[in-house]
């Protein structure tokens, strides 16, 4: 049997944690149709830019390029505004609105989720409380978002199958949905990296510069000590960040593979300060042989390891400056050893991946279409 295949996405603006998994996708299914909200043409790799892409009207929204989360209350339309009734089997990769997507009766729908919809669910605070939105729009969310939760829940229903990014992501997708899911960690591209030995002396941050990322509590930590900080990465928080740095942290914006690779191997430990789902940054350090000096919640407590004969790296319990420089400062007494660290983050590698959601997909779907 020949399956129509759709893929949908939220959106392609950038190639980052997700879009690195909606590439195995596309590598897997080259024939589907990839349906987003919007596309940014040239922002995505060429495994991703080939396949023939269908956006929504959002695409031709003002200032959609830069700023389109800015039409969130949108976004469950844009996605229900989309024909899958052609399809056979749905792909939505989705920390959004994608999970959404609607098939037809008799047609099959699994979700790759990153998150319930973090806007609305446990970021919401962090992205629209006090002194993070004006006035204006934490009136407007205050009215949308009960109904963008509502709509979450709702349609987590058109979903036959979850699958979790991580075990901290099952737990709330049970929370949300009442509904359990398979975890398959996300893929790393190890071949990209080579284990280093060498210590330039600088620590580095590798991040999306947005408020739940906490950043601000690396810069802020590293005004109290001498090592320089390097920080990869863009966002909505950088002119604020570059405010209160001192000189001896440094913003670099975003990086080519290459440099970036670069930037892990000479550095002397990666800082992962906020609470991620997941957290594919981690293990391309740990690629490179480097522990990592992650926030001890969330996904990074599935891929650091701490004490042990061999360790990955420390974690600190509070997201505060004090506690970052004690779990630096205690991180500089660790045995490592970058050979072992290398080796723990190969369990994380992308041809694992891509066979593992691979196999996933076509048990799932022969399951199905036996019935």
């Amino acid at each position: 049997m020949e399956l129509r295949i759709a893929i949908v996405h939220d959106w392609l603006s950038g190639m980052r944690g997700g879009e690195k998994v909606l590439e195995v996708l596309c590598e897997l299914f080259p024939q589907a149709t990839l349906f987003t909200l919007l596309h940014n043409k040239g922002s995505m790799s060429p495994a991703i830019e080939r396949m023939e892409i269908r956006t929504s009207f959002v695409q031709h929204l003002p200032l959609r390029k830069t700023k389109y989360r800015s039409y969130l209350p949108l976004f469950p339309r844009a996605i229900e505004s989309f024909d899958f009734r052609p399809y056979d089997l749905i792909i939505s990769s989705s920390h959004c609105v994608a999970k959404g997507a609607q098939p037809r009766s008799g047609a099959l729908h699994i979700c790759y989720c990153y998150t319930p919809m973090r806007y609305v669910w446990e970021m919401y605070e962090t992205y629209f409380g006090a002194g993070r939105a004006d006035p204006l729009i934490r009136g407007v969310m205050s009215v949308v978002a009960p109904r963008l939760r509502a709509w979450d829940v709702q349609t987590s229903d058109r979903v036959h199958s979850f699958v979790a990014i991580s075990e901290y992501i099952a737990a709330r997708i049970q929370r949300h949905y009442q509904r359990p899911s398979t975890v398959i960690y996300p893929p790393v591209d190890i071949q990209q990296f080579s284990v280093s030995r060498s210590d330039k002396g600088y620590y580095l941050v590798v991040s999306a510069l947005a408020p739940y990322k906490r950043v601000d509590l690396a810069v802020g930590a590293f005004r109290r000590m001498s090592e320089p900080l390097l920080v990869v990465g863009t966002g909505t928080e950088e002119k604020k960040l570059k405010k209160i740095a001192p000189p001896n942290v440094e913003f670099l914006g975003w990086q080519s593979d290459a440099r970036l690779a670069e930037l892990y191997s000479g550095c002397k430990a990666l800082l992962f300060p906020g609470e991620e789902d997941f957290g594919i940054v981690p293990l391309e350090a740990m690629a490179c042989g480097k522990p990592v000096i992650a926030f001890g919640r969330g996904g990074a407590l599935e891929t650091v390891v701490e004490g042990g004969r061999r360790p990955t790296g420390v974690f600190f319990q509070e997201q505060t400056e004090d506690a970052l420089i004690s779990a630096i400062r205690r991180s500089e007494t660790f045995p490592y050893d970058a050979g072992s660290i290398r080796l723990h983050a190969e369990r994380f590698d992308r041809p694992r991946f891509k066979r593992t959601l691979g196999d996933f997909v076509r048990q799932k779907t022969e399951e199905f279409f036996r019935r």
